[in-house]
């Protein structure tokens, strides 16, 4: 196009994508006014108020307001400044279709009734402190009224959902379970019960006595090695995997003393009974939860909504580091 030209304004309608009557509204409105106007009284548009109606264009249908835009034309405003107003009302508005997608969803699958659908959508708006109250509430009624374990009740209460700034569908889906399956009394007992149970009866004592939890703190920083060492897929006959499970042994052998009396000899014979141990742990910890148990349903959920697994114990490649070990070393 010619700088100097000027174009009518059906001319102007056809090289901008807009129509006339959005042309002249435009200019009505002040937002890209003609360049010039005949005696007749039609308006003419130079190439540089052509590109302002095709920005104009561009705005509007990125939902920019006429007043947004007219600080922009006026250079009140930078286009990257509009654009971070917009990309914070897109993500409000992607939030809101989540919101919405998962109470659909959980109606189609429950047939839920309007009360249903009211409590839905006020659990899926909660806020971050209004969940954590939630979650503070329930184990507080869980663990009031026995002598629950101090350190198992921290830990209890540690793991906790927290909804990301910008959860999917699926954990918003869980979410509702979640703070549905919390706000059930019936739910609350049943997990008291439970853990009550876990607790005070067979080596529930023993187990969750503080020195047995010392115990196991005290095995974290091996059990974290054996992870890394795990995913690195360091070989279980290496120098490494070696020396992790002579500090497993070490501290298996430690723990042992405290419940059944004199230390255990690091023999071959107990590397391999240990690597035994670790192939029933893998298997134990691919049984899928009990559907039966709440607090299995608990924590199912609780990973739904945080949208991670928990870290898998490294079982099978710990028992291939113990029984190379118990190999004679050349």
């Amino acid at each position: 196009m010619d700088r100097d030209e000027l174009y009518g304004i059906g001319d102007v309608a056809r090289r901008t994508g807009l129509s006339v009557s959005a042309v002249r509204y435009y200019a009505d409105a002040g937002v890209v006014t003609p360049a010039a106007t005949t005696g007749a009284g039609h308006r003419l548009y130079d190439v540089s108020a052509i590109a302002r109606l095709e920005l104009v264009r561009t705005l509007r249908e990125l939902d920019a307001g006429l007043e947004e835009i007219k600080r922009v034309l006026a250079g009140e405003a930078t286009l990257r400044e509009l654009a971070t107003t917009h990309m914070a009302l897109l993500a409000q508005q992607e939030a809101r279709l989540r919101t919405r997608r998962a109470v659909l969803s959980v109606i189609l699958r429950q047939d839920s009734t309007a009360e249903q659908v009211t409590l839905m959508h006020r659990l899926v708006g909660m806020s971050d402190d209004e969940r954590d109250r939630l979650i503070d509430e329930f184990w507080t009624e869980v663990t009031t009224g026995w002598d629950a374990p101090e350190r198992m009740v921290e830990w209890w209460r540690a793991a906790r959902p927290v909804l990301p700034d910008h959860p999917s569908a699926a954990q918003l889906e869980a979410w509702i379970a979640l703070a549905e399956l919390l706000s059930d009394g019936e739910v609350r007992q049943a997990v008291r019960r439970e853990l009550h149970e876990v607790c005070t009866t067979g080596a529930g004592p023993m187990m969750s006595s503080s020195p047995m939890l010392d115990a196991f703190a005290e095995a974290e920083p091996i059990g974290q090695a054996a992870m890394d060492a795990a995913r690195e897929q360091v070989p279980p006959d290496s120098p490494r995997a070696r020396e992790i499970a002579d500090r497993w042994i070490g501290w298996l052998s430690g723990l042992l003393s405290t419940v059944d009396g004199p230390a255990i000899p690091d023999l071959r014979e107990f590397r391999l009974q240990t690597a035994d141990h670790m192939l029933a742990g893998a298997e134990w910890e691919a049984t899928p939860p009990n559907p039966e148990s709440p607090y299995d349903r608990y924590m199912e959920l609780v990973t739904a909504v945080n949208g991670t697994a928990l870290d898998r114990f490294p079982f099978v490649w710990l028992a291939d580091a113990l029984r190379a070990s118990a190999l004679p070393q050349s």
